[in-house]
């Protein structure tokens, strides 16, 4: 019986949900804007994936170097 209830509770919120159409902004100001931030979140995509590039070959560089140094007998 409660799955039904969350259920129709679900399908209210979909339903008002969906009925609403997003407002186009007629500012070109705000237009601007938010390409703006878009650029910048591809910016900071583009940017993470060059970091986590290169922290996975500073560990694999860290990895080679403890297996050396394990061997060397120190």
């Amino acid at each position: 019986m409660k799955k039904f209830i969350l259920l129709g509770a679900f399908a209210l919120v979909a339903a008002s949900m969906a009925g609403q159409s997003p407002v186009p902004d007629e500012n070109p100001q705000v237009q601007a804007l938010m390409k703006q931030v878009h650029a910048q979140q591809i910016q900071l995509a583009d940017n993470q994936a060059k970091i986590d590039e290169k922290l996975a070959t500073l560990a694999e560089t860290i990895r080679l170097a403890r297996i050396y140094a394990s061997r060397g007998g120190r």
